[in-house]
């Protein structure tokens, strides 16, 4: 048996280990330990008759079972303790620290009082409001859980349906994969090596993007259903402006973070990407203190950001075993061949990646998703890559090279956002659903239908006007 045929066994393994309803994190460690032995048991030249020979079988297992131990014992380790992934709890940790600290509210009702008045206005201010928390969030499950809590209140006060109203805040709270600080985003540039700061720039115009379409489409169901999401009105110009101050800060820090990934007065940057998330960590923690929180609540938000931060850890933990397994047995490589050899054009062949992501994220969560699947992926993507997705103007923003990885990144996080909300593993609204115990998980997912349609435009946007996305890093 070859390594690509161990390689295409262990993949099945743990696909059907993830499909019974093993974590994702625990089924790719034990698939990617079992593939190890196997493919150094398979290199020590075994041969079937000589099974008797107990000593000698003995010797080989016990050195295949050890080069396994060692490569899983040393890859995980190798790969997390990467300065950049340190952003991951940094930019989680802001996120609870704004909500606890009652910045996130303050956020809501500058959103409400400014926006509220458009048909489905209500809605349209919990996109929003979820969009500036994600750009200091990062964290799409948090996202959710906090808005979760403020905004579907309101809009059941003023006659929501209360599928549609957490639809609302399951969809907007995927934005936070997307807009800045992105921990899905730090992710994807660990696994492919690509720049920290470049994509996370990149993801700033489609998150906003993203957030328009999604309002455009509340607008769109309020005017063509009656009573469907009616605007709430009565606020005066000197309330709408004394909201704005209590959400400053949160625009303070993504305008320093914005500021340390990219200096718009040119020149280098201020500094990476780390420091300016820990250095607006750090101005969140004073405005909190401001505001008077106290003990109890900081101790909360730095349990939830250890809890989350040791989450997602565990997830890539798990999958960089399984990531190395993969290396071993050269299924990036055959993927990446077969890809290139198949005789269709290279913009159809991505659509059906997406696609296929679209039908995984159904089965997986987002972070495992991507995790196990960009070492294949991204490679044969690469490889299709000449110039060929795009037209001849936005070849001026150097598709050939990291534009590519870039371009393709944003894709795949928008695929991670979509699957964020697709049953039956959407995470966004297991969460929506935990936090109102009046909501079920099925209407959640009744109520997030709509945005499906929003997502696909976005995505097909993405796809067919790359500028979108690569105008803003191309400046960088």
């Amino acid at each position: 048996m070859t390594s690509t045929d161990i390689g295409l066994w262990v993949t099945g393994g743990m696909l059907v280990m993830v499909i019974l309803g093993m974590r994702v994190a625990y089924a790719a460690a034990m698939a990617g330990f079992v593939g190890l032995i196997w493919i150094f048991w398979s290199k020590t030249g075994y041969a079937p008759d000589r099974f008797f020979y107990f000593n000698e079988r003995r010797e080989m297992w016990d050195g295949a079972l050890g080069k396994a131990f060692l490569t899983a014992g040393q890859v995980p380790h190798g790969k997390v303790t990467n300065q950049a992934l340190s952003l991951i709890p940094t930019f989680i940790l802001i996120g609870y620290l704004a909500y606890y600290a009652g910045l996130t509210r303050a956020l809501f009702e500058a959103a409400k009082r400014w926006i509220a008045w458009l048909p489905g206005g209500l809605a349209v201010s919990t996109v929003f409001a979820t969009a500036g928390f994600a750009a200091v969030s990062g964290a799409s499950v948090a996202t959710a859980a906090v808005f979760a809590r403020i905004a579907i209140p309101e809009m059941l006060k003023v006659g929501y349906d209360k599928r549609f109203a957490a639809g609302v805040v399951a969809a907007g709270g995927t934005l936070a994969s997307l807009i800045p600080p992105s921990a899905i985003l730090v992710i994807y540039a660990i696994i492919v090596e690509q720049d920290v700061g470049r994509l996370l720039l990149a993801g700033f115009i489609p998150g906003m993007f993203s957030a328009f379409v999604y309002a455009a489409l509340i607008v769109g169901l309020a005017l063509t259903i009656p009573n469907f999401g009616p605007p709430v009105t009565g606020f005066t110009w000197k309330q709408r402006f004394e909201s704005l101050p209590p959400a400053l800060p949160i625009v303070a820090v993504v305008v320093i973070i914005v500021f340390f990934v990219y200096n718009p007065f040119g020149g280098d940057a201020w500094g990476t990407p780390t420091e300016g998330g820990a250095i607006g960590a750090f101005i969140v923690f004073l405005m909190a203190l401001w505001r008077g929180m106290r003990w109890p609540e900081l101790k909360d938000a730095l349990v939830e950001t250890a809890k989350l931060s040791i989450m997602i850890f565990t997830i890539i933990w798990g999958v960089l075993i399984y990531v190395r397994f993969l290396g071993f047995a050269q299924l990036p490589k055959v993927f990446s061949d077969w890809i290139t050899s198949l005789d269709y054009p290279p913009m159809l062949i991505l659509i059906c990646i997406l696609l296929a992501y679209a039908v995984l994220g159904m089965f997986m969560d987002a972070i495992g998703m991507l995790l196990l699947t960009l070492p294949v992926v991204y490679p044969a993507v690469m490889a299709l890559n000449g110039g060929e997705f795009v037209s001849a103007a936005d070849s001026a923003f150097g598709m050939n090279g990291t534009m590519c990885a870039i371009w393709f990144g944003i894709l795949v996080v928008k695929m991670a956002e979509f699957c964020l909300i697709t049953p039956p593993i959407g995470l966004n609204c297991f969460v929506v659903a935990g936090v109102r115990p009046e909501l079920s998980v099925q209407d959640v997912f009744r109520g997030v239908m709509p945005f499906f349609v929003a997502d696909a435009v976005t995505i097909a946007l993405l796809v067919a006007f790359p500028a979108i996305v690569l105008w803003l890093p191309s400046l960088a």
